[in-house]
């Protein structure tokens, strides 16, 4: 049904292509850094080369540039094509991309420097953090605007979704943002002692919650029906999926602040919600894997469909190690060990990654105009490097995390300590080494997707051309 409808997609193209460049270089950083484990020369003495840096430059650039990024392109198109309309604004839309490029690039200039605040995913100094309070109303008004003007009553569910992650994203930024300037890149936080790390880790484990987890799932609930061309298993399931998780992450984030100042009760609330996080976090990758019922063949042959379904198997694989590394027992074996890195990359590798460069995929030859990408060799060769490095990334930190926490705890008869903390690095240094082979083949994995996205993109027939809308695949 051709509805004579004209969308955005110059915006949409905008942010898929600064996806996969900044995919790229988030993901060098990581594999810079990560070489600097294994040989600490590597930052050649110079300091804006060093680890304490470059991390907090590849978190940034990973989550805020890759990840949001990613998001942007996806919410632009799913909103558009399951309400009917176009997007609210179309300078509003440029602003945000134009604005989003600026942040991430004054990021990649700033924490080299040594400009940081200090806080996990929250680094960024206050004119920064700002900026990015100001593109962030713009895209709520265009998300939201676009929502308001719908051709369609109902609300499809992977709005709900990304409707979530941008409310919630506002108000765990101003929030923890809240700091007083005392120069022109430098500020302290109005909070302090325990609450300042209350507030940081409820910001930090809500970033993951709400960027890293709701954001996505409004590409599983569009993008996997859409490539399977099969309706969503139990959209009902989808809508308790919504309601539930959004209601129980937000209490989690104490889970990391075990055995610290924090209060044991407030210790205690954060684990017993992200044991309850298990049931609605299962419930969607649940709902998202059944939708391939009757289509599961399609796998031997669409390498984007393995993209999409595998990062559902690495979600229910991190949504379970999650809480149970929260239990007080287990974390305190866990906790400031390389399990922790495992964990958190399994999620960051095969969730967010995957979901994101199969909706990637999906995206690019539709803005385009092609049938298809370029070589679809090159998505399945990208799939699997990207899948082994994943696999031997969070192998080797796994082992080197429980190592580390059974080495760090061993004592001797007379209550000392059996090893040093030296021991126990040099025990972990090549899983350090393997780590870093992991990360490489998933930079190259992405190096593919880059290649394979300039060849489909490079004569593009049309940016903002008439497409027929197609309704929301649903039961």
């Amino acid at each position: 049904m051709d509805t004579g409808l004209n969308y955005n997609y110059k915006v949409v193209r905008q942010f898929t292509i600064a996806t996969v460049v900044w995919g790229v270089i988030g993901m060098l950083m990581g594999v810079v850094i990560a070489a600097q484990l294994a040989w600490p020369s590597l930052n050649f003495d110079t300091p804006w080369l060093t680890y304490g840096r470059l991390r907090p430059l590849h978190t940034n650039a990973v989550i805020f540039a890759f990840g949001i990024c990613g998001l942007f392109a996806t919410s632009y198109y799913v909103v558009q094509r399951t309400c009917q309309v176009r997007l609210f604004s179309d300078k509003l839309a440029a602003f945000t991309f134009w604005g989003w490029q600026a942040v991430l690039v004054a990021a990649t200039i700033s924490l080299p420097m040594g400009f940081t605040r200090g806080k996990e995913y929250a680094e960024l100094e206050w004119p920064i953090a700002i900026l990015i309070t100001v593109v962030w109303v713009a895209y709520a008004v265009v998300f939201f605007g676009t929502l308001l003007k719908r051709k369609v009553k109902h609300i499809y569910v992977a709005n709900w979704f990304f409707g979530a992650y941008i409310l919630a994203v506002a108000v765990l930024h101003v929030v923890n943002g809240a700091v007083i300037p005392v120069s022109a890149m430098k500020s302290y936080s109005v909070y302090s002692g325990v609450q300042d790390a209350m507030i940081q880790w409820w910001y930090g484990h809500n970033a993951v919650g709400f960027i890293l987890t709701a954001g996505y799932l409004g590409m599983v609930y569009y993008f996997i029906p859409k490539q399977a061309e099969r309706p969503v298993y139990s959209y009902r399931l989808s809508i308790v999926h919504f309601w539930a998780l959004i209601f129980t992450y937000m209490w989690a984030g104490p889970h990391h602040l075990h055995y610290t100042a924090l209060p044991d009760w407030t210790q205690s609330i954060g684990m017993v919600f992200s044991l309850i996080l298990l049931a609605p976090s299962w419930g969607g990758m649940i709902n998202g894997i059944m939708t391939l019922s009757g289509a599961w063949h399609k796998l031997r042959s669409d390498p984007i469909l393995k993209f999409l379904i595998v990062s559902l198997s690495f979600y229910g694989m991190a949504t379970f190690e999650g809480p149970m590394m929260s239990i007080k027992t287990i974390n305190s074996l866990s906790h400031y060990t390389d399990w922790g890195i495992a964990h958190v990359h399994a999620g960051a590798l095969g969730w967010v990654g995957f979901i994101t460069m199969g909706s990637i995929y999906y995206l690019i030859p539709r803005l385009a105009g092609k049938t298809a990408m370029y070589s679809t060799r090159l998505i399945d060769l990208h799939f699997w490097v990207a899948t082994i490095g994943i696999v031997l990334y969070i192998a080797s930190m796994w082992i080197a995390g429980v190592m580390q926490g059974l080495m760090w705890r061993a004592v001797n008869p007379d209550g000392t300590l059996t090893y040093t903390f030296v021991e126990g690095v040099k025990a972990t240094y090549p899983y350090y080494v393997i780590r870093f082979g992991g990360g490489l083949l998933y930079l190259s994995g992405m190096l593919v997707m880059a290649w394979n996205t300039w060849m489909t993109m490079r004569d593009t027939v049309s940016v903002d051309a008439r497409i027929p809308a197609l309704t929301p695949i649903h039961a």
